[in-house]
């Protein structure tokens, strides 16, 4: 019962998101909660919807095939970060130049599955 929540365009990069991912890959369902509310990091919040989202998105594929499934069963199976669009913009420097900004997003995948 493999289930999956995608969040696109998130308007953090994808480094300090891989942070948080890296943190619950692997875990139970449950851990993975705990772990995400303690974090520090402004990723943990989103990772952490889009957990639950992932979660639900199990439950309502078990009841539309007329399984039960419990929260207790599921782990993350995978979750994993990529690079999204760029979006470019310029800073004003001294003398009258601009240097660019990357203000980065990301595409983040969380997979949760029934342990075996």
């Amino acid at each position: 019962m493999e289930a999956k929540a995608i969040a696109r365009f998130v308007r953090q990069s994808p480094r300090k998101m891989r942070l948080v991912a890296d943190l619950i890959r692997g875990q139970n369902v449950n851990e993975a909660y705990a772990t995400l509310q303690f974090s520090d990091k402004r990723a943990a919040r989103t990772i952490d919807r889009l957990l639950r989202s992932a979660v639900a998105n199990a439950m309502y594929k078990a009841d539309e095939q007329g399984e039960r499934l419990d929260v207790d069963e599921l782990y993350v199976k995978r979750a994993y970060v990529d690079e999204g669009p760029t979006y470019r913009r310029w800073r004003a420097r001294a003398m009258g130049r601009a240097s660019p900004l990357r203000k980065r997003t990301s595409h983040v995948t969380v997979i949760v599955d029934r342990k075996e």
